[in-house]
């Protein structure tokens, strides 16, 4: 069987891609397993400093395969879904990014937006698709939709189950970046290849873990932690490096997380 998620490594850059192409990458509980376990092997791994995220083929990912949920509807599915959260992502010590090269429907849309940043084709096809399913805003979509693009757009998108562009969703603040297809991998590969070169990875790890769980506290609570985490940076030797090389006006080394 081929691989499921293919995986590559090059300049402190893991490219991950879903490798279902006949099936617009939709989601199975292997691929789903697979996806998270090179997540966290490249959590272990010194050599991964970012990770990119695309499919092959014409998709990123079109949802939940329809085989398997027919099967839930019919009351007969027997498979075996990976106990780590589909929020899982956003727990991974690094820097995701997902490069939305096509169709990026229901599920696959949660995947690309439990990455840290996106970047999609222009012409990708986006869409939450659960209304016109008979479902709900899965997997914490009703969390982060109003969160990145406000209460207004998340209403529309999710009530009205419509497609839309890649160009749209970066104007509704889906994406960072839309770019032409062709360009886009190699768009997110050097923006992932700068964080791996000049940002230090401790400091990512941090700062990651602030964005995605301050949205749960108070401003003052933020402070707070911030502070904390501000003060135990001074005894990293990333911050020794980071001074270093900016007196000495070079690329800086830091140490791997």
């Amino acid at each position: 069987m081929a691989e499921l998620v293919l995986s590559s490594l090059d300049r402190g850059v893991l490219t991950l891609t879903f490798n279902r192409p006949d099936r617009l990458n939709a989601w199975t509980d292997a691929l789903g397993r697979r996806y998270f376990d090179l997540l966290a092997e490249a959590e272990k791994d010194p050599g991964v400093r970012a990770v990119v995220v695309t499919g092959a083929g014409r998709g990123f990912c079109a949802g939940a395969d329809f085989e398997a949920l027919a099967s839930i509807q019919q009351g007969t599915y027997e498979g075996e879904p990976d106990p780590r959260p589909n929020t899982f992502p956003i727990t991974i010590a690094k820097p995701v990014i997902a490069a939305v090269n096509g169709a990026c429907a229901g599920l696959g849309m949660v995947h690309a937006l439990m990455c840290d940043l996106v970047f999609t084709a222009e012409d990708a096809k986006w869409t939450t698709a659960f209304s016109r399913r008979g479902l709900v805003a899965e997997y914490g979509l009703g969390w982060v939709l109003p969160r990145v693009m406000g209460q207004q757009r998340a209403m529309d998108v999710l009530l009205s189950g419509r497609t839309f562009s890649g160009r749209e969703a970066c104007e509704m603040g889906l994406a960072l970046r839309a770019v032409p297809g062709d360009r886009l991998l190699d768009e997110a590969r050097a923006y992932a290849e700068e964080l791996a070169a000049l940002s230090s990875p401790a400091s990512m790890a941090v700062i990651k873990r602030q964005v995605w769980g301050d949205g749960m506290g108070t401003l003052d609570e933020s402070y707070q932690r911030a502070r904390e985490e501000m003060l135990a940076s001074f005894g990293r030797p990333d911050f020794a490096e980071g001074v270093a090389s900016f007196v000495e006006r070079r690329a800086p080394r830091f140490p791997p997380l």
